[in-house]
């Protein structure tokens, strides 16, 4: 039993050294950087300056994302439910060829074409302006928060609808039919019917898309340049512009802390699902 034993260590032992090389090391250094004062012992300095110096952005980051997250979850719940319950087959089958097209596209390129899209002389407003909706003096451009969460949005929905439409679709179409021959309107089956059989999934894809909006840099550095802004890009300024690995640490150790906070709310909705059943 040794043998096989030995022989399945040397088949991950690359796969370990490369998460150990690029995961594990460069988390251990950026902790004890973050609670390692210059001249050495533990100190919480690099905490107060940046709590000093970006405790407006801390707040900003998380309006961002948790505005986000609560769109992106009743879009994509919209979207599934359509899905799976919609009686008109034009806007279902439209629906289910447009929705997964972000999935494709990175969050830099993505970036790029909001840039294009929501500027005052861009593409949604030069359209508006040409259906005769809104004259061209009343353009304004949507390249600030509003523009981030635009972006995270459109990103993230078409993730969520896609684990929480295939969730609906292998759900009990007994269960469904039952509702609406009792005379349930769609609406209403998919929140007191469907819904509640899915939340695992639809809990799972918002917490990992709350993950993923924190931590991407190009969006909030492409679409809105102006204060207040992410973390992500707080970091990236620190280290650019003064080597300030250490509060860059700390902001590293404070966006942890926040995602950490999404884990610990799904853990502990985990928890009381298995303690109930």
């Amino acid at each position: 039993m040794a043998r096989p034993s030995l022989f399945g260590l040397l088949l991950i032992a690359p796969a370990l050294a490369m998460i150990g090389a690029l995961f594990l090391y460069p988390l251990g250094f950026s902790l004890a950087s973050a609670f390692t004062a210059p001249g050495g012992g533990f100190s919480l300095m690099h905490f107060d300056k940046a709590y000093e110096l970006y405790s407006t952005d801390i707040l900003f980051t998380l309006f961002i994302v948790i505005t986000s997250t609560i769109l992106t979850g009743i879009l994509s719940v919209t979207i599934a439910g359509i899905l799976t319950l919609g009686e008109t087959p034009w806007l279902v089958a439209a629906l289910r060829n447009l929705y997964r097209w972000p999935l494709f596209i990175p969050f830099i390129v993505a970036a790029q074409c909001m840039r294009t899209f929501l500027a005052k002389n861009g593409l949604m407003n030069n359209t508006i302006v040409g259906m005769g909706l809104m004259e061209p003096l009343q353009a304004t451009s949507l390249l600030d928060w509003r523009g981030i969460i635009i972006t995270f949005v459109w990103k993230q929905v078409p993730f969520v609808t896609l684990m929480l439409a295939g969730a609906m679709a292998s759900l009990d179409r007994a269960t469904i039919e039952a509702g609406r021959n009792l005379g349930a309107s769609r609406l209403r089956v998919l929140i007191e019917l469907v819904l509640p059989q899915v939340s695992q999934t639809l809990l799972v894809g918002l917490v990992l898309s709350f993950v993923t909006m924190l931590s991407v840099l190009s969006v909030p550095m492409m679409v809105a340049g102006s204060q207040p802004t992410m973390l992500t890009v707080d970091m990236a300024f620190r280290i650019n512009s003064y080597g300030d690995y250490a509060t860059a640490n700390a902001l590293g150790v404070i966006s942890y802390l926040i995602s950490g906070m999404a884990a610990w709310i799904y853990l502990r909705h985990n928890v009381k699902r298995e303690a109930a059943a």
